[in-house]
Parts: C-alpha cells; sequence; structure tokens
C-alpha cells in the first residue's frame, strides 16, 4: 500500500476510536501519525527499509509496526476488526456534512442514534435540538444534509463515473464482435455529475457482447439481459446500460443518446423544417414516419418501439460519422461537450463554433499542495509528477495561516518554503519550473490571511473563502468583491464553495464577482477538482466573451491529482472556453512575463 492509502487508514482509524470514545491520547497519536506520515519526504519503502521509522517524530513503534504491515502487506488486522466494531449506520453518519466523530458520539449515547434513520427521526422530534452543543439551527442543517445526501445518492461525480466507464470500453472494443464502441450520454458531454453510464456498440452479433457485459468483472447485479440491451449494477453503485444497434446506425444511435434532450429535441425540429426525421435510427424523409406527431411547442412525441420503424428504407444519409449528420442538417460538427441547446446549434449555423481547449494546451497549473500543509506529497514529488506530465510550470500554493485545520503555513513557513522553491529551481534538477505561491485565506470581513509585506514575496496569490460559509448573498459577495480589489491577488480559488454531491455552493452573487474580476484584472480558477468543478461552466461562455481570464487548477494534494485538470478542460470545453481564454495555455516565458517574473 502507498503512502497516501496508509495515511487514510490511519486517519480513518483516528475517526473509528473516537467514534468508540476511546482515550484522548490513543486518538491523537493515529491523527499525529498520519501527519507526520504525509510530511514525510523520503520514500516511504527506504525509510521502512533502513528501519529510521520510529525516528521521524509522531510515529511511535506501534505506528511503526502498523505502518510497516501495511506498506508490505496492504492490510492491518487491528483495523478490520475496530471497523467492524461500530456499527455501519454511525460510519454511515459521517457522510453528513457538520457531523464529527464527537458529535455522532454523543447522539448515540444521548440519543442512542445509530443510523441515518434514526437520525432523521431524532432531529424531527426535536431531540438534537434540545441538546447541549447542538440546537435548532444545527438539527435543520443536519436534516438538509441528509435530504441532500438522498438525493445525491442517485448520481456520480464525472471522474468517479469516467474511471468506471474507462475498463468497460476498453473491454468492449476488445471483442471481436464489436465494430465500435462509445460511452454516450451525460458523462460524454462532460457534465459534472453522472447518473448513469451508457455505452453504445455496432455489431451484428449482439450475442457474445450482452455475455460478456453482464458476466465482466465489477458486476454486482445483473438487472436486465436482452438480445440488444442490458443493464447492471456495478459493485460502485453505477448503472451501466448497453446498446448494440447495426453498424449503418451506429452514429445515429451516438448523437441520439448522447443527448441532452434539449439539443435532440431542437436537432429534430431542424430535420423536421427539411422534410427529415431524426431519430436514433437515421435520418429519413418525413412521410415515411407516421408514427411522428408535433406538439403545439415543437417537441417531437413518439410512440415507444423496440424496432426499426422504417424496416429497410435506407436513410437519405449513409453517416459514416456524427459530423455527416451535423453536415446533412447544414451545420459545422458541434462537439459533445456543447450539445445542451445554449446556442450551439445557432453558432453551428453561421460557422462560429469556438475550437476549444484541448488537454494538449496545458502547459503548467497553478493551485496545488504539499505535505508544508495538508498535502500528501512532498515538494520533490509533486515537481516531479508535473514535470512527468509534460508541464512547463507546476504553482505551489499551500494554505495560509488562518486554514489551521489544513496545517495552513504561518509568515516564518512561508518565507522556508519560497526560499526552498527559489533553491529546487537554482539547482537544475527539474525542468519544470516551480512558482512559489500561496492559497491565502479571505477572512470573514474581506482582508487576507497575510499582510502586504507578505504577498510581496510571492510570485502569485490565490485567494480563496474556507470558512464562515452561512454569511448572507450580500455580506460574503462583498467579502469576495473586497479581496480581489487587493493589488497583490493574482487569482480567485473556487468561487462558490462548492463540493460535488457533498456540500451545497454558499450564496453568492457570481455575477457580480465576475464583474469585479474584470474591474480589477483578476483571473478566476476554474477548480478542476472533480469535487469542484467550480466556477461552474454555466458562466464562463459570457464571461469569457467580455474578457475574464481563467487558470484551470487540479487543487492537487497528491501527485496523481495533477491530471484532475483534464476534468477542468472538459469542463472549460462545456464553457465554450479557447485556449486564449486561459491563463495556464501559455508557455512559461508567457506565464512570467504576465507574473512580472519575466
Amino acid at each position: 500500500m502507498d503512502k497516501a492509502g496508509i495515511v487514510d487508514i490511519l486517519e480513518s482509524i483516528a475517526e473509528l476510536l473516537e467514534l468508540k470514545g476511546e482515550n484522548p491520547f490513543k486518538i491523537r497519536a493515529y491523527s499525529n501519525g498520519a501527519r507526520a506520515l504525509e510530511s514525510l519526504e523520503k520514500d516511504l519503502g527506504e525509510v521502512i527499509a533502513a528501519g529510521e521509522l520510529g525516528e521521524v517524530k509522531g510515529i511511535g513503534k506501534a505506528l511503526v509496526d502498523k505502518i510497516t504491515t501495511l506498506y508490505e502487506t496492504d492490510e492491518l488486522e487491528f483495523y478490520t476488526k475496530l471497523k467492524a466494531s461500530v456499527p455501519e449506520g454511525m460510519i454511515a453518519l459521517l457522510d453528513i456534512p457538520g457531523l464529527g466523530p464527537k458529535k455522532i458520539k454523543k447522539l448515540h449515547d444521548t440519543l442512542g442514534v445509530e443510523s441515518i434513520e434514526s437520525l432523521q427521526a431524532a432531529c424531527e422530534s426535536g431531540k438534537v435540538a434540545e441538546l447541549d452543543g447542538f440546537g435548532k439551527k444545527t438539527a435543520d442543517n443536519i436534516l438538509r444534509g441528509i435530504a441532500n445526501r438522498e438525493a445525491y445518492a442517485a448520481r456520480h461525480r464525472w471522474w468517479d463515473a469516467h474511471e468506471a466507464a474507462v475498463p468497460i470500453l476498453e473491454g468492449l472494443r476488445k471483442l471481436k464482435e464489436v465494430e465500435q464502441a462509445e460511452a454516450g450520454g451525460s458523462l460524454r458531454r462532460g457534465m459534472e455529475t453522472v447518473g448513469d453510464l451508457d455505452f453504445l456498440v455496432a455489431s451484428t452479433t449482439p450475442g457474445p457482447i450482452m455475455d460478456w457485459f453482464t458476466s465482466q468483472e465489477g458486476v454486482r447485479e445483473v438487472t436486465a439481459k436482452g438480445e440488444t440491451k442490458s443493464s447492471v449494477r456495478l459493485d460502485d453503485g453505477l448503472q451501466a446500460d448497453l446498446r448494440v444497434v447495426p453498424p449503418e446506425q451506429f452514429f445515429f444511435a451516438l448523437h441520439h443518446f448522447t443527448g441532452s434532450k434539449d439539443h435532440n429535441v431542437r436537432m429534430r425540429q431542424r430535420a423536421l423544417e427539411r422534410g427529415l426525421s431524426l431519430s436514433e435510427w437515421g435520418l429519413f424523409k418525413t412521410q415515411n414516419d407516421e408514427r411522428r406527431t408535433q406538439k403545439k411547442d415543437g417537441e417531437e412525441e413518439k410512440k415507444p418501439r423496440q424496432v426499426n420503424p422504417h424496416g429497410d428504407e435506407k436513410p437519405v444519409v449513409d453517416a459514416k460519422s456524427e459530423a455527416d449528420i451535423f453536415k446533412a442538417l447544414d451545420l459545422r460538427y458541434i462537439p459533445p461537450e456543447l450539445r445542451e441547446d445554449r446556442g450551439e446549434i445557432e453558432a453551428a449555423e453561421q460557422g462560429e463554433l469556438p475550437e476549444l481547449v484541448t488537454d494538449e494546451d496545458i502547459f503548467g497549473v497553478f493551485h496545488n499542495h504539499t505535505t508544508a500543509s495538508d498535502g500528501r506529497a512532498t515538494l520533490d514529488e509533486m515537481t516531479q509528477a508535473a514535470q512527468d506530465l509534460g508541464f512547463e510550470y507546476l504553482g505551489i500554493a499551500d494554505h495560509s495561516k488562518a486554514s489551521f485545520q489544513a496545517s495552513g503555513l504561518d509568515e516564518e513557513r512561508l518565507a522556508a518554503q519560497i526560499e526552498k522553491i527559489r533553491a529546487l529551481n537554482d539547482s537544475g534538477k527539474f525542468t519544470c519550473r516551480v512558482l512559489a505561491g500561496s492559497e491565502v485565506d479571505i477572512l470573514k470581513d474581506g482582508t487576507l490571511d497575510f499582510d502586504d509585506g507578505v504577498l510581496k514575496t510571492l510570485d502569485y496569490c490565490v485567494v480563496s473563502v474556507h470558512n464562515a460559509f452561512s454569511l448572507s448573498e450580500d455580506d460574503m459577495t462583498k467579502r469576495i468583491i473586497k479581496a480581489l480589489e487587493h493589488e497583490h491577488v493574482t487569482m480567485l480559488g473556487h468561487l462558490t464553495g462548492r463540493l460535488l454531491l457533498q456540500r451545497e455552493p454558499y450564496a453568492v452573487n457570481i455575477p457580480k464577482v465576475i464583474d469585479a474580476a474584470l474591474a480589477n484584472g483578476k483571473i478566476i480558477e476554474l477548480n478542476a477538482s472533480p469535487w469542484r468543478l467550480d466556477m461552474d461552466w454555466r458562466f464562463w461562455k459570457k464571461a469569457a466573451e467580455r474578457g475574464l481570464l481563467c487558470a484551470i487548477n487540479p487543487d492537487a494534494h497528491a501527485t496523481d491529482q495533477l491530471k484532475y485538470y483534464r476534468a477542468g478542460v472538459l469542463t472549460a470545453r462545456k464553457g465554450w472556453l479557447t485556449k486564449d481564454n486561459i491563463l495556464n495555455c501559455r508557455k512559461l516565458a508567457s506565464v512570467l512575463e504576465y507574473l512580472g517574473l519575466g
């Protein structure tokens, strides 16, 4: 097991011990051990092999044994038994925002709460509001968190869905019966969350494909299996659907099952205006599709059908790609990310679709963390990983001191980190240039966590909100705008503070913040963490048209999270962004010039 995985288990042990009401010193030992292991700059395997793990401050003999066992075997009997000793319902309570182990323990001891259901009942009865340290507001927030959790259960973050879809798609493409295979739906369109996975295959021999799909590794349950369509539930809870169509129908079906619904309606309307009927089956002359009627609002109504209603009739277009379908309707090809009926059809008609940003356009990223604050990798490890990705530069922006929960840096520690970064660059160890930044907290009144003297020493400054989320929309907006007016601020981090499927955005007037960023020449980041994807893609098109500059940042806390920038690129594409709209599509020399470092 790698270091990050071991840190996760140590943190989980601390939480479980706290849920059981164990000795605070024992709990703290595991928490401190996790922090110490996170901050370890040497290779863990080498430290263990040299017998030096016990020399690391914060890691005692008992932890040395447990860490070594996890590293060598990926298992720890102590952890397995501890987890089994705590009711699963209590562990699930940790997923509710605002509920930590201490509060859960108190709810359990005083009200007998051992599950989400019993917690909801206790809140609704008023018992939680009566507890010391809780109150009505806390009870209401808990109920809201429970409701959100239920709503979120039906959705999955895009990155998680993508990770689940890739091996399935690769497996389908390896089957000899498969001529073409693609994923469709909201996954293909790059929506921030995905309901289920849709796979489409072109083949004349669907039977073996269905057999493979329903028996593949990772299938928990087969919910349906037919001749040309099957559905399964995966181990992670995702539902996956597979459709097999004849090769000549593949691109029509791919367009149809990619969506969105609103885009498809507009495309069908456009076809009807030209005497044609567009469906998953093909593009045909209207008079030959008598099953269609037209609603008053222009939306088509279709009767359910299981087989091609056109029989042997040939479509008017032999589509060898989706581009052929758009061309037949006098349109330029519209990338899947733009198919949301937000002006893409009009732009395609006029030949005004943008040349969207790609992964290859990114030359570096700015908002990333190391073990100096709450990251899981050292400065050297992060730099090596960035260089391996082909980046020309890597920005380090560890937390400032107000983020004490994230081991934020005070002035002295920040100065030491800056000196370390300068020395690393001078050493020539890496071709990737490291930029010395900081993610500086925007305090409740809009002032910053460091004074001007400290901010002047940075190569750039990211400012973010990390607390006091309950401010009114007006106060939160003023708070952020005040920070954007500061001369030493470079960019605003995760504008709304949302955590997808976990925490709703705080109240803030996004258009006013965009106005302030433009007025003060500031950047707004597109936080590419799959949990954030913030600023939301729906705001980027108009903002970019007005000249707002974007920075796509992975907010990486570990080396493997640097690749999150790809989720940011996908979101930027949904926001109609080109490389001209994005700072980190510039090469190092241009970025240094922009930051006044050239």
